[in-house]
C-alpha cells in the first residue's frame, strides 16, 4: 500500500523530514484535527527504534526515553489509546507506571504543574515526546530537554496555537538560529485530507468567529482582540416570550456577588437544541437569603430538579442553597472552554435571549473584551457573563455536538 494511503501530503512532508534533516527539535503546530498528533505517533515509534541502536552503541542495555502530556490521561488518550487501536501496540505498565517498547524504558512525565517531573528528576534521557507541549509550564519544558542529554537525543512536540507571545512560540518555533538545529511545522484543518467535507464543514460553521476560528481553524498563532462574543446578533437572537417553545429542559446558572452584582440566570433548552436565556435575575449588595428566595422561586415554577449550576468560590452559599434543598452544583468555571462553548452556540444561530428577561446582559456582553496579556476574557463585566458560562457549558458537558467529539487524526 502507497504511503499516500496511510498519509496526508503534510505528514508525508513531516516524515521526509524526520528521516532525512538533520535536528535537535521537530514541533508539529496548527489546527485542531489535522493529523499533529497522529504522524508524531508515529515518529515515536521511529524515535523509539532509533534509541534502541544508540543504547546499543553505548552499551547501555535499559535506555529511558521520556513521553510528556499535561496529565496522565491525556497521554492516555492522545498517544496510548492511538498506538493500541492504530498499530495494535499493546503497552503494559510497570509498578511505576512505564513500560517497555522495542527494548527502550518510556518514562511518563506531566506537564501541567512542576509536581508532575518528579519522575525524571536526576533521570538521563535519549530523547522526549511532548503532546500539548503548549499547555506544559516553562519550567517542566526545560526540565524535560534538560534530561535528554544522551549523545544523540531528540525531542518531537506537537501543539494547538496559543498566544503569539507564548515561550514555545518565541524562543523555539520562530527561533532561526541553525545552531539550534529546530524544525518546525504548521498545519491548518484542510492539510487533513482524510476528513470528510462535511466533518470539515460543519467544523468551520460551528467554531466561534475571531480568535477561535483562527486557532483551531487555520492554525495561527492569535492573540485574542475585542469583544469575546464576535457572533452574538441581538437583531436574530433577542426574541419575545411568545416566540419560545414550550417543553424546554430547564436549568441555572449562579455567580455570587455583594459588592459587585450577583446573578442567577434561568436557561432551557428546546428539543431542537437551541438555548434561551428565559429569566435574568441581577442583584447587588443582596446576602444568601435573597437569593435562596429567588431560587426557591425558581423551583416553584420550572420544578425541583432544576440544576443550579454554582460558583464554588463561595462554599458557605452553596451549603445554604443544600440545606434549602436547592440542587445547587459547583460548576466547572475552565473559562475559556466555557466561553468556547457558549460562542459555540451563537455561531451556529442557536443562541436566543427573550427580551423580558434582559437586565444587565446587553450592558454586559459588549463590553466583555479580551485580555490581551492573558490570552483570557478580562475580569471586568462578567457577572452575568459567567453566570451564562457556568449554566451552559456544565449542563452540556455532556452533550458534545457530533462534530466536537468525531475525530480518526
Amino acid at each position: 500500500m502507497a504511503l499516500r494511503n496511510l498519509m496526508t501530503p503534510k505528514q508525508i512532508q513531516v516524515l521526509n523530514s524526520y528521516l532525512n534533516d538533520d535536528w535537535k527539535y521537530m514541533i508539529l503546530s496548527g489546527a485542531v484535527r489535522s493529523g499533529k498528533t497522529y504522524v508524531d505517533n508515529y515518529i515515536f515509534l521511529l524515535e523509539l527504534r532509533r534509541v534502541r541502536k544508540l543504547a546499543n552503541r553505548d552499551h547501555v542495555a535499559a535506555p529511558k526515553y521520556i513521553l510528556a502530556g499535561y496529565s496522565s490521561g491525556t497521554i492516555y488518550n492522545n498517544i496510548i489509546s492511538e498506538l493500541e487501536n492504530t498499530f495494535g501496540i499493546e503497552v503494559k505498565y510497570d509498578r511505576r507506571g512505564h513500560f517497555q517498547l522495542f527494548g527502550v524504558e518510556v518514562v511518563p512525565a506531566y506537564t501541567g504543574s512542576s509536581r508532575g517531573i518528579g519522575g525524571i528528576r536526576g533521570m538521563t534521557s535519549y530523547g522526549a515526546y511532548i503532546n500539548e507541549a503548549s499547555l506544559a509550564t516553562h519550567g517542566v519544558f526545560q526540565e524535560i530537554i534538560q534530561r535528554c542529554s544522551k549523545d544523540g537525543a531528540r525531542i518531537i512536540a506537537d501543539t494547538n496555537p496559543d498566544n503569539p507571545n507564548h515561550w514555545l512560540k518565541t524562543d523555539y518555533i520562530d527561533n532561526h538560529d541553525p545552531a539550534a538545529r529546530i524544525k518546525s511545522f504548521h498545519f491548518t484543518l484542510d492539510d487533513n485530507t482524510f476528513l470528510s467535507d462535511d466533518y470539515v464543514q460543519a467544523l468551520k460553521a460551528a467554531t466561534p468567529s475571531g480568535m477561535f476560528y483562527d486557532r483551531s481553524i487555520l492554525g495561527l498563532w492569535v492573540t485574542a482582540d475585542g469583544i469575546v462574543y464576535r457572533d452574538f446578533d441581538q437583531r436574530t437572537m433577542i426574541i419575545n416570550q411568545e416566540q419560545v417553545p414550550e417543553d424546554l429542559h430547564i436549568y441555572c446558572g449562579v455567580d455570587w456577588g455583594f459588592e459587585h452584582k450577583g446573578v442567577i440566570t434561568v436557561w432551557g433548552d428546546d428539543e431542537d437544541g437551541n438555548i434561551y436565556l428565559l429569566e435574568e435575575h441581577t442583584s447587588q449588595y443582596k446576602y444568601i437569603d435573597y437569593w435562596v428566595r429567588v431560587a426557591k422561586d425558581i423551583q416553584k415554577r420550572y420544578g425541583y430538579n432544576v440544576n443550579f449550576w454554582v460558583d464554588s468560590a463561595r462554599p458557605d452559599n452553596v451549603s445554604e442553597f443544600q440545606r434549602n434543598n436547592i440542587n445547587a452544583i459547583n460548576a466547572d468555571k475552565s473559562r475559556m472552554a466555557g466561553v468556547e462553548r457558549v460562542a459555540e452556540y451563537m455561531k451556529l444561530g442557536k443562541f436566543f435571549i427573550v427580551d423580558s428577561a434582559i437586565d444587565q446582559f446587553t450592558s454586559e456582553i459588549y463590553q466583555y473584551v479580551w485580555d490581551e496579556n492573558t490570552g483570557e476574557p478580562k475580569k471586568e463585566n462578567d457577572d452575568v457573563m459567567d453566570s451564562m458560562r457556568y449554566a451552559i457549558f456544565n449542563e452540556h458537558r455532556q452533550n458534545k455536538t457530533q462534530f466536537i467529539n468525531s475525530s480518526y487524526f
